[in-house]
């Protein structure tokens, strides 16, 4: 952790913060989800370079170190796609690897779609292809008290959910909540914060110093973009019609993640019908594996990476 550099990158008008280590010619970019930030990634960071590789992770606009954009009412999806090149031009990388964990897959999927030149392979964790419009995620088929429902709310309800608790409270929250193999469900008189309870500890896999690092991270940044985007975009059309992702590609599922019980989702992943948009296509599933399978069985999400970044990495 110690040899992992920091610095700011110019990227379209904002200062994105960017971690790297490793000097390789093959470059590998990690985008990372929600409540996460460039620090989930530490444990492939350092593996992944060990390895001969260049390793870098951002935080995405408006997390953590990096810039808020002057308007984050008016970002979608694409602006994360657009982020993603123009870090690649700024850093002097023709091709690289995306590596894409929860909403991050969203872009890492869309720039391999828009510009396959810049990218050597995609590996996404729990989340397959997904294009961002009103049918990416079927909330009309899960109760009114669905996480994403009440995220996408105009804004207020979820502000003042958060804003009872200090930042940190927060994470951990969610850390816990989302760690669980049930979907995040609040009853009609409850926010989502409610569904916590203060006796639960931490993860084994997660510790107090790992949630001080992100509660610092988002203490910086707060929660009005990632409440924008991810969760109030997702349902905004990004104007691409039957798409596909031509590079070789990895999904890794955890079998007892969540998502899994989005309606439609795993039928999507297990018959292979998500192949459609993305036909060089691995799945490899961990029986164990929760939504952050990646922090909480580092070692064989690292042995997955790497031995794909080695069959592709040619």
């Amino acid at each position: 952790m110690e040899n992992i550099q920091h610095k700011h990158v110019e990227v379209r008008g904002l200062k994105l913060h960017v971690a790297e280590i490793g000097s390789g010619p093959k470059a590998v970019v990690f985008l990372h989800g929600f409540p996460e930030i460039w620090y989930t990634w530490r444990h492939q960071l350092v593996s992944v370079a060990s390895k001969g590789y260049r390793a870098i992770a951002i935080d995405f606009r408006g997390y953590g170190l990096s810039e808020q954009p002057a308007e984050p009412e008016n970002d979608t999806f694409i602006d994360l796609v657009h982020d993603v090149v123009a870090l690649l031009d700024s850093l002097a990388i023709d091709k690289a690897f995306l590596v894409g964990k929860d909403f991050g897959a969203l872009p890492a999927y869309l720039v391999a779609a828009l510009h396959p030149e810049r990218v050597s392979g995609i590996i996404t964790l729990g989340i397959p292809f997904m294009l961002p419009g009103p049918s990416a995620v079927q909330n009309h088929l899960l109760p009114e008290g669905f996480y994403i429902s009440r995220w996408q709310e105009p804004v207020g309800r979820a502000e003042a959910d958060f804003g009872r608790f200090d930042v940190k409270t927060v994470i951990r929250n969610i850390y816990i909540l989302f760690s669980r193999s049930e979907i995040p469900i609040a009853a009609a008189d409850q926010e989502i914060m409610d569904l916590f309870d203060p006796a639960t500890p931490l993860p084994p896999w997660f510790s107090e110093e790992d949630l001080s690092v992100y509660a610092s991270l988002y203490e910086k940044s707060g929660f009005r973009y990632p409440l924008r985007v991810p969760y109030r975009t997702l349902a905004v059309d990004c104007g691409l019609t039957d798409p596909k992702v031509s590079a070789p590609s990895l999904l890794i599922v955890g079998e007892k993640d969540y998502v899994l019980k989005f309606p439609g989702i795993e039928d999507y992943i297990r018959t292979g019908a998500v192949k459609h948009f993305v036909p060089d296509l691995e799945i490899t599933y961990m029986a164990e594996g929760n939504h952050f399978v990646h922090e909480q069985c580092p070692e064989q999400v690292n042995q997955l990476i790497i031995s794909f970044l080695d069959k592709h990495g040619i």
